[in-house]
């Protein structure tokens, strides 16, 4: 059986990456593992765009729900520096959701579109029988600016500082402990703290803050494969290495026991709304004042370095000297599978 979650490297590189359709001049970055953008030169402009699955968590509120689902969407445009300008919508609708419930769903999108300056350019909506949540649907984000004001996932260069937004694991708890914390053998204090964590989930003004306040070279979101994933990816991408001082990393209140708990590796989990961000040492200061200035906890956690004379290292990240793999499954897959088959049935 498959592995859930993303396709890897491997498979990528195997079947995808060498069947990509027509070859056009126009395509500035086409697929690349790790690289969530792709970016088209239209008219010597920069058309950046990112696609993603719309997923709806009712019991979140739907409200919280569909303003989770977007920010997602929308992060992977954000992290490039360029902001989301355009969103094509597709919703294929369960047929238990009612037109009231889609229409608050719809209405939270719009709100938050305008506030950030989105527009919806275009979409789909349909019921049908066999889609369920979470999984109502696909959109496309996109977002129009300047080649050389995109930041790329690949792009840390030696003498970069790393810094990281919010901190591993904060969205896998924070869902996790608000859907199914009945069934944690926890202090109900621990539980509140770990469902708080829901309220730092969201990156896109994050993304857009620190691009505008100094020089970010590299910058990518902590989803699947957590924050251990991430950074391999931007290392490998930038064929450097990340010395990473474990104390350094925050950890949210609520995180690390809710991790333990479920077995899962926090720092191999699902953190949406966290962000790795490599920026040259003479602007950290001001990256990091610009986040803090927004409420948003950030912590230097390393360095990227040089690798070895002989080319050793290239790509790797240390952790405290020990090397950090990258996970080869998202362990909140698992917890998230059997905490909903141990779930009380709904009323």
């Amino acid at each position: 059986m498959s592995e859930l979650g993303k396709i890897d490297r491997t498979f990528f590189d195997r079947h995808v990456a060498s069947n990509l359709g027509a070859d056009r001049d126009d395509v500035a970055v086409g697929p690349q593992h790790g690289v969530d953008f792709g970016v088209l030169d239209i008219g010597g402009q920069a058309l950046v765009t990112a696609t993603d699955p719309i997923s709806i968590l009712p019991p979140l509120g739907l409200g919280r729900a569909a303003r989770f689902a977007l920010d997602l969407i929308l992060a992977d445009v954000a992290v490039s520096g360029v902001a989301p300008s355009h969103l094509s919508v597709c919703f294929t609708l369960p047929e238990a959701m009612t037109d009231e419930e889609f229409a608050a769903v719809w209405e939270t999108i719009h709100e938050e579109c305008a506030d950030l300056g989105v527009a919806v350019a275009t979409g789909h909506t349909a019921r049908y029988s066999d889609p369920s949540y979470p999984w109502v649907g696909a959109a496309t984000a996109m977002g129009v600016g300047e080649h050389d004001e995109i930041v790329r996932p690949d792009g840390a260069t030696e003498g970069d500082r790393l810094l990281l937004t919010t901190g591993p694991a904060v969205e896998s708890v924070g869902l996790l402990s608000t859907l199914y914390g009945d069934q944690l053998e926890l202090p109900p204090e621990t539980i509140a703290d770990a469902q708080e964590r829901l309220e730092e989930v969201y990156c896109v003004r994050d993304a857009l803050t620190a691009s505008a306040a100094g020089p970010v070279t590299a910058m990518h979101d902590v989803t699947e494969g957590g924050l251990a994933g991430a950074l391999n990816e931007m290392a490998a991408g930038a064929n450097v290495r990340f010395g990473i001082d474990r104390d350094a990393v925050p950890m949210r209140p609520g995180v690390a026991e809710v991790c333990d708990a479920l077995e899962m590796d926090p720092w191999a989990t699902t953190s949406c709304g966290s962000l790795v961000i490599a920026v040259e040492s003479d602007g950290v200061d001001d990256v990091r004042g610009a986040l803090e200035n927004r409420g948003t906890v950030v912590a230097e956690i390393g360095r990227v370095e040089a690798a070895d004379s002989d080319g050793e290292g290239d790509g790797e990240v240390r952790v405290d000297g020990e090397r950090l793999e990258h996970p080869s499954v998202d362990p909140s897959w698992a917890a998230y599978a059997e905490l909903a088959e141990n779930a009380d049935p709904p009323d």
